[in-house]
């Protein structure tokens, strides 16, 4: 044998050692939702009952076209008479267990089945019944093998429990109730001697202790714990002598200086726990962990590793259309980034315990976590409960990232439970109650739930600690980021305030097998989202992302003085604002008749970041070049230590009005421009164009576009969208080249038309109002169904509200026109209709030809035809008359709890009130009809692109 294979077989025979002294893991289902194994299954009733079929496991048999579905509430919606489908599966699988596991303890784990379930093998129960449908549980099996023989597993599974108290915890709640051996099974086969399990206890000082449980030990004499940084460096080790017969030890050592764990600095740490016999290893087994220390400092705040932390959370259920709560790693890594992608920086485990995977992914990329016991709105009974506590506290105890034990949802408390969570977590977390009534404060934190504004400030002047396991609920576009940033500055300037977890994550969409494959949210109950159900995101999305993030930036517009210096505050808890990076860019926008969408980018450059501690305010100075002042607009990126973008904002540098007349210039052909007039119209003409002008009322009722009568359908304005139009006066116009017509009204309302030489149709109205106002400004007519596509300049691409402001960036922005509603099929963003934001020009595309609309005026909504924010019996908030509307004043959005359904959105805070307007409000609009022939001159017409500036 050569040199080469002696070293080939040397390394198997060690990997095999090794592997004979860990524990073996056999996986007899599928690892998850997207690598399954097909089992034998039999269902009691629904679709495909009373036959053995085939069915993939991991999953639930309803998405595998097996029974029937039910939503949690049915049992609200159909009343008290109302059973769910008590459906039983049937599980059948063969299997094989090598001869090499003779000598070692076997166990079937279970990490999650939904709900009763009961398991035999070749015959015999493996043990009692389990009930609880989110949890792992495991069964010793060893004696029950026939090793070298074909061996059958058989499980029952009970969709509804025989337990009340679990079918009242669990299944009668605001959710899809599935059923279905939904996580993985397997073998976990470790030597007679082993370590069962660790609880793992490392604070901010460098203390680690842990608390080792062992079974079967009869000749080993020592166990070794040692500790590994993230790069996989030995850093410390103790080492506790033990006793035949031995079922826990304790060790206690400390390392100086450790990388403290955070969200912000996700420090990892690996202990290697080894069972020795006189140095011999008989069992080895791995933990990651971080040292940090939790403090809940009663009438100040949640203190992590002695610094004061505020959540910026969110709920989240463990969900994906096609598989309902049987998901992946994958869909638990995307969930976690798009988490982190808003800036925030916990979640919110609702309402039960999630995959092992999603919280290792916390762990490792840093989220603080709030691990939920289930009791949706009701309990556990004491018995089952300690059993469940057990075994989700036992799992999960060692991840860093889980700060708080919720103890059930909104009524769904046993009180007898608080004190069992400390008897398996070493570090002994704070346990908290998820509240949906005042008055219920635990261990020093109010949870209430969906609190206004006026009644949090309240709260906050107790002397509780207030945080909101959930707040503005975000059924369709309501809630969400909709008044947050009202909502997160009062908590980030109370001394109580710590932040909370908005609900919810994701539209709870599910694949009906049963009515080809469409995605059912349950009408109004599941679409809860801030993002669709495969993770569409909304335009909260963006907003929370501003909102949120920890680079604050309040610069709305640029002074007129402005010399490049941007205040900043920073809002990280943890992090220098010295160690994320900033780079601006100089940009032009495309114009309405280019092809093209976006920019051009003129120059680019980086920015010395500024050294401004946490919770500090400062200044960013981005030292442009001579000559910014030339673009037309200044975006600045900023990107956090990890290379991740936090934020991009954007501010225009021209006027409207610049803007205006640089598009009136690229109009090189201009025409004769003349009036007619009959009975009823008067008729502004220009070459082959003409605009008919309402005698009677001042409005537009027609356009002509070409020589051959050629009509376009955009008519019935300017309509004030508030008051009356009695018409007072009335008039045609000369104004040097221009014709005119100027209208007036009873109420002090005034119109003038102008049409020039160059085509353009130029429209000046102003109205006055005095008080407390929804909208405000024109509306006109155009039929929604010729319109193909839209494109602006301005914020986008998502609509916004008038309390919701946030996230949407100054760019040339096109949407092809969709249906979408938020919440709803087909989960089309951005939506194409809503109210945009600081609109500096629109083009509408429509089957009739091109309509672009300019604005000289500052900070212009345009509304694009009826949509709602959230909808019921009836949709809300109401719209302003005709279907596009050009406005000084939009609404806000409430959420969906009846405190504000009725509009009463003035209860979320300052933003969210209506417009207090008084005075009187101008604007002029540019409309232009058709293409232009911009000639050779202006196919240049945007600015070329320079090299990028690397200074």
């Amino acid at each position: 044998m050569n040199f080469s294979a002696k070293i080939f077989v040397l390394l198997c025979f060690c990997s095999q050692f090794l592997h004979s002294q860990s524990k073996e893991i056999r996986f007899l289902s599928g690892k998850d939702a997207e690598h399954t194994k097909e089992w034998d299954f039999w269902v009691s009733a629904g679709r495909k009952s009373g036959n053995w079929n085939k069915i993939q496991v991991p999953s639930h048999w309803e998405q595998q076209g097996f029974g029937s579905y039910n939503y949690g509430r049915d049992y609200v919606t159909y009343g008290r008479n109302f059973k769910f489908n008590d459906e039983t599966g049937f599980y059948k699988y063969q299997f094989t267990v090598p001869n090499s596991w003779k000598r070692k303890t076997i166990n079937i784990v279970f990490e999650g089945s939904m709900t009763d379930t009961e398991v035999k093998i070749n015959g015999q129960l493996a043990g009692e019944i389990h009930q609880g449908a989110f949890y792992e549980f495991k069964y010793d099996i060893s004696d029950k093998i026939q090793f070298g023989k074909e061996n059958i597993l058989e499980v029952k599974v009970s969709k509804m429990s025989a337990n009340k108290s679990v079918n009242n915890a669990e299944r009668l709640a605001d959710y899809w109730i599935l059923g279905g051996i939904f996580r993985p099974v397997y073998f976990e086969a470790s030597p007679k001697e082993h370590i069962s399990w660790t609880a793992i206890d490392a604070k901010a000082d460098g203390t680690f202790r842990s608390e080792i449980h062992l079974k079967g030990i009869n000749s080993a004499n020592n166990i070794k714990v040692e500790l590994f940084d993230a790069q996989n460096n030995w850093v410390g080790e103790s080492q506790v002598q033990i006793q035949k017969g031995d079922t826990l030890k304790q060790i206690q050592f400390s390392l100086k200086n450790p990388k403290l764990w955070t969200a912000e600095t996700p420090n990892l740490y690996k202990a290697k726990f080894t069972l020795n016999k006189n140095r011999k290893t008989i069992f080895q087994s791995e933990e990651k962990f971080g040292f940090r220390t939790i403090e809940i400092r009663k009438g100040d705040g949640i203190f992590i590793n002695g610094t004061k932390v505020k959540m910026k959370g969110i709920n989240r259920h463990v969900w994906w259309p096609e598989t309902g709560r049987a998901v992946t790693e994958n869909i638990d890594l995307l969930d976690v980034q798009l988490i982190k992608e808003m800036n925030m920086n916990a979640v919110r485990c609702s309402h039960y315990p999630p995959n092992k995977s999603f919280l290792k992914i916390c762990d490792s990329l840093g989220l603080y976590v709030l691990d939920e016991l289930a009791g949706w709105q009701k309990k556990y009974s004491t018995e089952v409960g300690k059993n469940l506590v057990r075994e989700m506290v036992t799992r999960d105890a060692n991840h860093p990232s889980i700060i708080f034990w919720s103890n059930g949802n909104e009524g769904g408390h046993n009180f007898d439970l608080d004190a069992e969570f400390a008897k398996y977590d070493l570090s002994n977390r704070p346990v908290i109650h998820a509240h949906h009534k005042p008055g219920n404060a635990f261990n020093g934190i109010d949870c209430n739930h969906y609190e206004d504004y006026y009644s949090t400030k309240k709260i906050l002047e107790g002397e509780n600690i207030y945080m909101p396991t959930e707040f503005l609920h975000a059924q369709d576009d309501g809630g969400g980021a909709t008044s947050l940033a009202d909502y997160w500055d009062l908590h980030w300037n109370s001394k109580k305030g710590a932040g909370g977890f908005l609900w919810a994550f994701v539209d709870e969409g599910l694949v009906r097998t049963d009515f080809n494959n469409q995605i059912d949210v349950n009408a109004i109950n599941a679409p809860d989202g801030i993002l669709g159900p495969h993770r569409e995101k909304e335009g909260s999305f963006y907003a929370i992302r501003e909102i949120y993030s920890p680079v604050k930036i309040d610069l709305k517009t640029l002074p007129k003085d402005f010399k490049g210096i941007i205040p900043v505050e920073n809002r990280y808890h943890f992090t220098n604002l010295n160690q994320c990076q900033f780079e601006w860019k100089l940009v032009n926008f495309k114009t309405p008749f280019s092809s093209e969408s976006g920019f051009d980018i003129i120059k680019t450059g980086k920015v010395e970041a500024p050294n401004i501690p946490p919770i500090e305010k400062g200044i960013i100075n981005l030292n442009l070049p001579v000559g910014w002042k030339e673009s037309e607009g200044l975006l600045l990126t900023a990107t956090d230590a990890f290379g991740k973008e936090i934020y991009t904002w954007t501010w225009k540098l021209k006027s409207n009005d610049e803007i205006s007349k640089k598009l009136s210039k690229s109009l090189i052909k201009e025409f004769p421009v003349s009036i007619v007039e009959n009975d009823s119209l008067f008729i502004l003409k220009s070459d082959e164009k003409e605009f008919a002008i309402g005698k009677k009322d001042g409005v537009l009722k027609s356009v002509v576009v070409d020589k051959k009568g050629k009509k376009m359908s955009f008519r019935n304005g300017p309509v004030f969208v508030n008051g009356t139009m009695e018409l007072y006066s009335i008039k045609s116009f000369a104004e040097g080249t221009n014709q005119g017509i100027e209208a007036n009204y009873k109420n002090g309302n005034k119109i003038i038309w102008k049409l020039n030489s160059q085509g353009i149709l130029e429209l000046n109205y102003e109205y006055s109002l005095s008080g407390d106002y929804q909208f405000a400004g024109v509306s006109f007519d155009e039929p929604e169904n010729y319109v193909i596509s839209a494109k602006w300049l301005g914020k986008g691409p998502y609509h916004v509200w008038k309390n919701r402001l946030q996230g949407q960036t100054y760019n040339v922005w096109q949407n092809l026109k969709n249906s979408s509603r938020t919440g709803q099929l087909p989960w089309i963003y951005p939506e194409f209709k809503g109210y945009f934001d600081d609109i500096s020009w629109i083009q509408l595309d429509t089957a009739e030809g091109k309509i672009t609309v300019g604005t000289k005026e500052e900070k212009m909504f345009v509304r694009l035809f009826d949509f709602y924010g959230i909808y019921g019996a009836e949709g809300y908030p109401k719209l302003p008359s005709g279907n596009i509307s050009f406005l000084d004043a939009i609404p806000p959005l409430g959420t969906v709890l009846a405190f504000n359904i009725n509009d009463k959105t003035e209860t979320l805070g300052p933003e969210s009130e209506a417009n207090h307007l008084n005075g009187t409000f101008k604007r002029t609009l540019y409309f232009y009809f058709g293409l232009p022939d911009l000639g050779d001159e202006n196919k240049q017409f945007t600015m070329p692109k320079e090299n990028v500036l690397t200074d």
